[in-house]
């Protein structure tokens, strides 16, 4: 049995394998081979590679450099390198950068535990949704320019912001990932959105009260708690070496070590997870890069070739070659309702493995959580193991 409590919760993410970390292990298990290596493929919030660092050397790999903040955060050793008074200094640091902000911008400061009609909700909004026209003389000004009004506050923008400044004085240091994975954590639960950042949500008179519940939560306060979990509870005491990459699939399947077992959980449906998490993205590079359409998209996001149907099963011959090609094995997290089949993904290992294999399938009851894609809030699914064994 997996101790989530030893594993912190970072942040709301469509398709977590949270909850399924026993079946995972239990796969893992059942292969019974001698592998020395892990590699977490399409590592999202990393935490599966994060469960696994008592167990085995682990390589936790995604495309998407916020998913590298989470794994470096899991693979710190916070019990010997930081401790409570850190977060002090921080906040002494980040007020000293708030207090610059509002001395300079006065004008900018939104009070919403006033905000008690319609019509001032709406004024509040739509003026600091233009902030994005405005040209900000002072550093570390990026989300406040970007996404004020929309899915924070202009006022939570600020303290995302400034947090975002200190955490560069630690660049280099294990406190680094735990301030950037605190943030993530804040941003996360205190965004107006359903759970992600794949659009806003407009106000009407029906989402007012729940919209302000959002505009009004603290994102020190929400930072400062996982920053304590954090630092209380991580350790990486162990013999066991851990490598994080951030490559697409088939790069970092030419580089794992042979006789690997290779945990793959890639994208089910048509929706790029680049569009749900851009905002994290543009967190930790912070490089103000061109945005477009209402979410305030990164122009550069990532596209999956396992979100595109014309690509879907070439994505999938790639994924079982490079398997292959490493002498190693695969355990493979689908859903049955996904691009493709598991008659098409069973024949597709066919082709590619031959009877160099063995394929095993377990499939369980398992509920999505859709995080607002959709009118219901979660829809049951059967979770699909395939496992593939080297023989």
């Amino acid at each position: 049995m997996i101790d989530n409590a030893q594993i912190p919760h970072f942040i709301k993410y469509m398709g977590s394998k949270r909850e399924i970390l026993d079946r995972i292990h239990f796969a893992i298990e059942m292969l019974n081979v001698d592998s020395e290596w892990f590699c977490d493929l399409f590592a999202g919030t990393s935490v599966v590679g994060g469960s696994l660092k008592h167990l085995k050397n682990v390589q936790v790999n995604d495309i998407q450099i916020y998913s590298s903040i989470f794994a470096n955060t899991y693979f710190s050793n916070y019990k010997e390198c930081a401790n409570s008074n850190e977060l002090t200094r921080i906040k002494d640091r980040v007020l000293a950068l708030i207090n610059e902000f509002d001395l300079r911008y006065p004008e900018l400061n939104y009070d919403y535990s006033k905000v008690k009609d319609f019509d001032l909700l709406i004024k509040f909004e739509s003026e600091q949704q233009k902030f994005i026209n405005k040209d900000f003389e002072i550093g570390f000004s990026l989300f406040t320019k970007y996404y004020s009004g929309t899915y924070w506050s202009s006022n939570q923008c600020k303290w995302i912001d400034s947090i975002r400044a200190i955490a560069e004085e630690y660049k280099g240091l294990p406190e680094y990932y735990a301030i950037l994975s605190s943030l993530m954590f804040a941003m996360s639960y205190a965004s107006q959105s359903t759970g992600h950042f794949a659009q806003y949500r407009d106000v009407t008179k029906s989402n007012m009260n729940d919209i302000l519940i959002y505009r009004n939560k603290n994102i020190w306060n929400l930072f400062a708690k996982k920053f304590q979990e954090i630092i209380s509870i991580i350790d990486t005491n162990s013999n066991f070496e851990n490598r994080i990459t951030t490559l697409d699939y088939v790069d970092c399947l030419r580089i794992i070590e042979e006789n690997s077992i290779v945990y793959a959980d890639p994208p089910y449906t048509n929706v790029h997870y680049s569009r749900f998490y851009h905002a994290l993205e543009t967190l930790v590079k912070y490089d103000h890069p061109p945005i477009k359409y209402k979410g305030r998209y990164r122009e550069d996001r990532h596209q999956s070739p396992f979100d595109i149907k014309t690509e879907v099963k070439n994505a999938f011959r790639l994924l079982f070659k490079g398997v292959r090609e490493r002498n190693s094995h695969l355990i493979l997290s689908y859903s049955n309702n996904g691009m493709i089949t598991l008659d098409e993904i069973l024949h597709l290992g066919k082709l590619e493995f031959g009877n160099e294999y063995a394929v095993d399938v377990k499939s369980e009851d398992y509920i999505h959580m859709k995080m607002g894609r959709v009118d219901e809030y979660q829809m049951d699914v059967k979770e699909l193991i395939i496992s593939y064994k080297r023989l």
